[in-house]
């Protein structure tokens, strides 16, 4: 009853201080200050008595999970005030920090994304978030084993459906070839498009883009994720630990819309993302929160053109730059 109040109070509030706002968005400006309002109900227990009691459960996808729940749940444990986290399968060593940590979901729904109980869903207007916490996954699983001679630089692909349509931002095998091309003699490459059976699936179909056959016979240098998840050499407990693993000893990054993108921006040094459209856009999300998540430097194409430009400026070794440990360490 006065959820549905409060609902409605807020839809009207935003309707008309936001009334250039497109209707699409609208709502994400209300969800915001609902979430705002729900926090208000833990002020005592979160900072006048701060006793273990704060239980945090997610069943959505994986992008808002690292971008708001994750630092959300990092928060209450630095506060004392953390009891316990729930979450999707392969899940426990983003949540390392956890007293109680439990893989009870086998599928990531977009209904569990609208879990108001987290300081911000989805989109925003404002990420001024109080209580959200970096999380030092690049210092917590950095190690001696995955280094080679040359820089890293993780490609981080995806081919799925996006918005119950065909794939719209993936890097396609003509934007691998120019990318590798470019950046080969720079670089240790590794490329990362995991195979549905290692990760937990949600609403998104995922396509086979045909370019791992391509890439042992154009390009055999690169390493793929795949092939070191069967070697394991550092005896990794599920293919997320191991990309925790590879990323941290990673400071050069170029991904794609979604979750990939959002993990590729947890561990500094510097980001390319290709995402064309969605409300990452609206929001400015890739000026605003991805940056917060570890300091990175983010760079934002919309297209291949801007991928290739950027690729140019920023990864090519007469304009590269020392990205190492550049933020979060």
């Amino acid at each position: 009853m006065i959820e549905n109040l409060l609902t409605k109070v807020l839809g009207l509030y935003v309707k008309l201080r936001y009334s250039n706002v497109s209707s699409e968005y609208r709502y994400f400006y209300r969800d915001t200050y609902y979430c705002k309002a729900v926090q208000l109900k833990y002020l005592i227990r979160d900072y006048i008595t701060k006793k273990s009691y704060k239980d945090i459960h997610f069943s959505g996808e994986f992008a808002p999970e690292i971008m708001y729940v994750l630092p959300f749940a990092y928060w209450h444990y630095k506060n004392g005030t953390l009891k316990s986290t729930k979450s999707s399968k392969y899940t426990k060593e983003l949540y390392f920090f956890s007293p109680d940590h439990q893989e009870a979901f086998e599928i990531r729904t977009t209904e569990g994304n609208y879990n108001y109980e987290t300081p911000r869903i989805l989109y925003s207007h404002d990420y001024n978030m109080s209580k959200w916490e970096r999380v030092p996954l690049k210092a917590t699983y950095k190690n001696n084993i995955y280094i080679y001679d040359k820089p890293i630089l993780i490609i981080a692909n995806r081919y799925n459906m996006e918005w119950d349509g065909p794939p719209v931002s993936y890097l396609s095998i003509e934007m691998l070839d120019y990318i590798i091309s470019k950046t080969k003699q720079d670089y240790a490459i590794i490329y990362n498009r995991p195979n549905p059976k290692n990760i937990t699936m949600d609403n998104s179909d995922i396509y086979d883009l045909n370019e791992f056959d391509w890439l042992a016979e154009k390009h055999p240098e690169v390493i793929l994720m795949e092939d070191l998840f069967r070697e394991n050499k550092a005896n990794a407990r599920n293919f997320n630990h191991l990309q925790l693993m590879v990323y941290a000893n990673a400071n050069h990054f170029i991904s794609t819309h979604g979750g990939t993108a959002s993990l590729a921006s947890y561990f500094g040094g510097i980001n390319l993302i290709l995402s064309v459209k969605g409300g990452e856009h609206h929001f400015n999300c890739f000026h605003t929160i991805f940056p917060k998540l570890a300091g990175a430097k983010i760079l934002h194409a919309k297209n291949d053109l801007e991928v290739k430009t950027f690729v140019e400026d920023f990864f090519i070794k007469k304009h590269m730059i020392d990205y190492t440990d550049g933020a979060e360490g």
